[in-house]
């Protein structure tokens, strides 16, 4: 097939922190030894933004490093946390720790509470302002590649393809994109990081990468409720012991307030429902309260990418790096990983220009993972390492406690002696259903406790009905042969989108995909037991458009 074929000096493919921080860095790097290079950023959402999801409270250090007056060029990040608590809930109540107990690095003083969906937006000015390309509604659908193997660029999608894979008629063919270098920035569990880490065996060193699945609703609630400034988190109920995860409470803005709940994925009972433990959260008596009488603006739902240092993979490979959340920069204490992501952004950006001004192309960065073992993000992350880990092993409880004592450690300039590797991914932790106990949630109350399917309606998705499933299943047969008799189905009940179901009678089941729900958290690609869904970009354009989230 003939494709149009535009080049550049340096290809981004993501208009996440990441990506925006690496083009903004080229562009500055470049201007300062007096060159000029041509970058281009490729993002799959319909706008940059719009498939960015995060809490967020975020660390300014390394916005205040790519752009020091961002302050006064009006970057959307005006609300600095003024209050921060912890909570430990029951069933019944909640009991507030002790501000002094917590780590410091768990702090959020100094923290800004933003949408980052909307700071991502304003980057796209800067970087735009620079000279940067950025071309929203285009997904990179797979690596090109050199007689040598090295990475030349992308193949963006094809448009217009007919459900059975075909050409319809708006058919139009994807382009080629070509870089002396690709800087890959698509976020957690991206389709290209893992057909890259297959093709170079990047992941050969590394500790399974772990994941969390982290669910958001927008609100805006009444004046005498809001309390500007206000960071909450939350350990405990309604999760167990056994299973990691918490939530998330910040208030900012006109009346707003950013409610999330994450939940790890090395979670054992198949019956569990992240999306369902998130609205029996709401209606906690310490939470329910804040919501009841609000307004609900927004809904969506992100995979996180929680391994921590030891499941970073190889960084680099020929023709291009891995940056930001697709390689694993959160700090999962933390609950932060913007400043990381933006930092690697900034160093692959650094090391890509000083290889252009040697006249090389389409061999490896060395000089980012390099340099990112010396940066403070390589500390951010050690002082961390073994929290993770210590949470699979002794759960929730005993897993806080020796986490927090290496991060008070780390706070007084010691590092433990060990570094704990992660035994299992994801998929591989699921008991079978017949051991596992059944969960009763209760029924939503529509006031603060929702469906599925009302709850999509507040992600604005659109995907064209027409077009090839993007959900694809390596073996059609096995999630009724496998998943069903053995797991009952989890699928069912991970995906916070309502995509998967089973439908026809016990003689004759079947699962039914329903792709235009999918809000692209890649939980099912992370979470399925056998391993057999792989999620793939659909069309440019596709997806969730979250507003202010």
């Amino acid at each position: 097939m003939e494709r149009e074929t535009m080049n550049y000096d340096l290809l981004i493919v993501g208009a996440g922190p990441a990506g925006l921080a690496a083009a903004i860095r080229a562009k500055q790097a470049a201007a300062a030894g007096g060159r000029e290079i041509s970058v281009c950023v490729l993002e799959k959402g319909s706008q940059v933004g719009a498939h960015i999801l995060s809490g967020a409270a975020i660390d300014p250090v390394a916005l205040g490093e790519l752009l020091p007056d961002w302050r006064e060029r009006g970057a959307p990040a005006r609300a600095e946390v003024a209050e921060d608590s912890f909570l430990w809930l029951s069933e019944t109540s909640a009991r507030r720790l002790p501000g002094a107990a917590l780590p410091p690095a768990m702090r959020n003083r100094g923290a800004y509470i933003v949408s980052l969906g909307e700071l991502c937006a304003w980057l796209g000015e800067q970087a735009e302002a620079l000279g940067v390309e950025i071309y929203p509604g285009f997904a990179a659908a797979e690596m090109l590649y050199g007689d040598g193997g090295e990475a030349l660029g992308v193949v963006t999608g094809d448009v217009g393809r007919a459900a059975d894979g075909g050409e319809g008629p708006r058919f139009a063919p994807g382009m080629e994109l070509r870089a002396a270098y690709t800087l890959v920035a698509e976020g957690a569990r991206g389709s290209l990081t893992r057909g890259l880490e297959r093709r170079f065996g990047l992941r050969r060193d590394a500790s399974p990468q772990k994941y969390g699945i982290g669910i958001k609703e927008l609100w805006r609630v009444p004046p005498e409720r809001h309390r500007p400034g206000l960071a909450r988190h939350t350990l405990g109920w309604p999760l167990g012991n056994a299973t990691g995860g918490g939530s998330f409470t910040y208030h900012y803005g006109d009346g707003l307030v950013a409610i999330g709940f994450v939940v790890h994925l090395d979670y054992a009972n198949p019956y569990l429902s992240p999306f369902d433990e998130f609205q029996r959260f709401k209606m906690h008596p310490e939470i329910r309260p804040l919501l009841a009488g609000g307004e609900r603006l927004g809904y969506g739902a992100r995979a996180i990418a929680e391994g921590g240092l030891q499941s970073l993979p190889e960084l680099v490979f020929p023709g291009g790096a891995l940056i930001g959340c697709c390689a694993g920069m959160v700090n999962l204490p933390r609950i932060k990983g913007t400043h990381n992501a933006m930092k690697s952004g900034m160093l692959a950006a650094e090391a890509a220009c000083a290889a252009l001004a040697e006249g090389r192309a389409h061999d490896r960065l060395d000089a980012y993972p390099e340099a990112l073992r010396c940066s403070w993000v390589w500390r951010d992350l050690d002082a961390v390492r073994n929290v993770k880990p210590w949470l699979s092993r002794l759960g929730t409880l005993g897993g806080s406690a020796l986490g927090g004592m290496e991060m008070w450690l780390a706070a007084a300039g010691l590092r433990a002696p060990w570094t704990l590797r992660h035994r299992k991914a994801d998929h591989e932790c699921l008991i079978p259903a017949p051991e596992a106990g059944r969960i009763a949630y209760p029924k939503p109350d529509g006031v603060v406790a929702f469906d599925r399917p009302t709850s999509l309606a507040f992600s604005n998705i659109a995907h064209d009905d027409g077009q090839p499933c993007h959900l694809r299943l390596a073996d059609p047969g096995l999630p009724v042969r496998l998943n069903l008799p053995r797991h009952d189905a989890p699928e069912q009940r991970y995906c916070p989108a309502a995509v998967y179901e089973i439908v026809g009678d016990a003689a004759s089941p079947a699962l039914r995909i329903n792709a235009q729900n999918c809000l692209h958290c890649k939980t099912c690609d992370i979470k399925d037991p056998a391993q057999n869904i792989e999620w793939t970009p659909p069309e440019g354009g596709s997806g969730p458009t979250y507003l202010g989230m």
